[in-house]
Formats: C-alpha cells, structure tokens, sequence
C-alpha cells in the first residue's frame, strides 16, 4: 500500500536529517531522488554532505524536472526519498516562467499519482516558507505561493506530515486529529 511521507520545516531545521532517518528505517535500499542543481561551488558543498551521510546502499538519482517521469521506472514497493520539493518548484517555476501555476500543480499531481500507482513509501522533504516576512519581489512572492500551494498539495494526499523545528518532528496529522476530535 502506498504511502507519502512529508517533512517540512524552515532552513536547517533538521528536515533532511529526519527524512533519512525515516527512510532508513524502512529499508536499507532507498532511492534517493535528488532535484537539486549543482550551479555553483557553494551548492556543490551542501549536495557532497548530502551525499556523504547517505548509506552506501542508497541508490541516487538527480533529476531537477521530470521527478513523476523517474518515478514511473521505481520498481513497486520501493522506499523513495524526494529532496526536495522546494527545489522541484523553483526548477520547474523558471522553466514555465510564463505561466508556471499550472505546470506545478499537474507535475505534482502526477507525482502523488504516480506513487500510488507504483505501490511506493514517498517520503518528500520541503521548506516551510510562508512563516517568514512577505518576499521583496513578485518572483519571490510566487515563489512563496506556489510552493505554499504544492505543500498543501501533498500535505492533503500524506499519510503522515511532521512539522522538524530545531530538530524536533512535530507529527501534524496526528494534531490535526485530535483537534477534531477535540471540537466534535
């Protein structure tokens, strides 16, 4: 049975860490479905110690774009770790510059779709970014919505989504429950 996973929180909150710590106890064979670009010696930095705390038995693979497309050839029941769908929605904002809303909402639809239908444990890490101060500029701001937008997306399709805040998972579903239950 298929299953997301979603791990969201702010910049170096601990998000990464706690996604491979999930996916690692579920399986010691994991796909590691990277969307970032090494565009310059800073970003190469961060990808290497990405790189080095993986286990050995991990498979990667990086693909900016076409993330439901490199899905669609995971074999079923794997365990995927998606890093990460902030990266995804920047790449995929400047490559429809035009006209990006659309694009996003269906690559992230065929995404969750394309898990299902593979049978696969998805475990997506994601930046939180609508706790901040409203962005400067109009990219920025669209920015800011579409991946608020994608979040909610996946965040309505998870089995389960934690909330990492100085290292600390906050299980939100599980929140969203009993506050339910609370006011019923």
């Amino acid at each position: 049975m298929s299953k997301i996973i979603l791990f969201t929180g702010g910049s170096r909150s601990g998000k990464s860490t706690r996604a491979e710590e999930y996916a690692a106890r579920l399986s010691d064979q994991v796909l590691y479905l990277a969307t970032a670009e090494a565009g310059d010696d800073e970003m190469r930095a961060r990808i290497a110690i990405h790189q080095a705390r993986r286990p050995s038995s991990w498979t990667s693979r990086e693909e900016p774009l076409a993330v439901a497309t490199a899905l669609a050839d995971v074999a079923p029941g794997t365990v995927v770790l998606l890093e990460c769908l902030s990266l995804l929605v920047n790449n995929l904002l400047f490559a429809h510059e035009s006209d990006p809303a659309p694009t996003i909402a269906e690559a992230v639809a065929a995404i969750l779709r394309v898990s299902h239908e593979r049978d696969l444990t998805l475990i997506i890490v994601t930046s939180e970014v609508g706790l901040g101060t409203v962005p400067m500029s109009p990219i920025g701001r669209l920015y800011r919505d579409l991946l608020g937008s994608a979040n909610q997306q996946v965040a309505a399709a998870a089995t389960a989504v934690y909330l990492v805040v100085c290292g600390i998972p906050l299980e939100l579903k599980a929140l969203e429950a009993a506050y339910a239950q609370s006011t019923a």
